[in-house]
């Protein structure tokens, strides 16, 4: 069996789904944690494949791409942004959101890049996009509990879209990346789920309605804010990402 791990986040559903529709399903463990959590434990061998924030790729050994699909955006993603009640200008405090590596280390690579500020970031702790967010202080919130904060604040700077303005290109939030070779009959099926999901996006509308507010809609979401392909400007996107991390940073796509 390969064990998987992907993001419990709204924006992995169509993902699932597919691998629920598909007899791959019989090949898998899965589980589904924060992005951070699939970090985890893609670090510490305790899956084969996870779907993880792509900061952490330079973290591992023999890190490999291996699914030509990704959590994505180009321009507005919606669901990873910096709150503030002030311009950022005036903002001189940064809580960072505890789930998720990459959207900590994209907020401080804009700061310094785009902004071109120097500001005190914070670790946060659960619970913290409750009360943290007043005065000077600002807090990047992500996936799902960003979804609950929209509207709720004066000042929302949506990091994807910053980024496409800072450097022309998309954004890749995470990946489907392994630490080891797995064999390609296995990632021919996977991804062929991978794509039945895709494919069959509207028949989870329904399902996940609640989500849908005056500022949010799941259809807008799974088909114009999150982009599943891993392109080629998607590509070059996260190399310049990664490299900005780590110049050195080498990673292979095996799919």
């Amino acid at each position: 069996m390969i064990r998987i791990s992907a993001v419990s986040y709204i924006n992995t559903k169509p993902f699932l789904h597919g691998l629920e529709l598909s007899s791959v399903r019989n090949k898998i463990l899965l589980t589904q944690e924060t992005p951070a959590q699939c970090a985890q434990k893609l670090l510490s061998n305790e899956i084969d494949i996870g779907l993880v924030p792509v900061a952490v790729i330079p973290l591992l050994k023999n890190p490999q791409i291996v699914s030509p699909f990704c959590i994505g955006s180009n321009g507005k993603v919606k669901t990873v942004c910096l709150f503030s009640e002030v311009p950022v200008e005036e903002i001189n405090t940064v809580y960072l959101d505890y789930q998720s590596r990459t959207s900590v280390l994209l907020v401080q690579v804009l700061m310094k890049e785009y902004w071109k500020k120097e500001i005190t970031f914070l670790p946060a702790l659960e619970g913290y996009e409750i009360n943290t967010i007043k005065n000077n202080i600002a807090a990047v919130i992500i996936g799902d509990r960003a979804i609950a904060n929209l509207g709720k604040y004066k000042y929302e700077y949506d990091l994807s879209e910053i980024w496409k303005q800072h450097t022309g290109l998309p954004f890749v939030f995470a990946a489907w990346v392994s630490n080891k070779m797995i064999e390609q009959d296995f990632l021919d099926d996977f991804n062929a789920a991978l794509q039945i999901g895709l494919s069959n996006r509207s028949q989870l509308l329904k399902e996940y309605e609640r989500y849908d507010s005056d500022v949010f809609s799941v259809k807008e979401y799974w088909n114009t804010n999150i982009q599943y392909e891993l392109d080629d400007d998607k590509k070059q996107a996260l190399e310049l990402f990664l490299k900005k991390l780590n110049p050195k940073q080498q990673f292979f796509y095996c799919y």
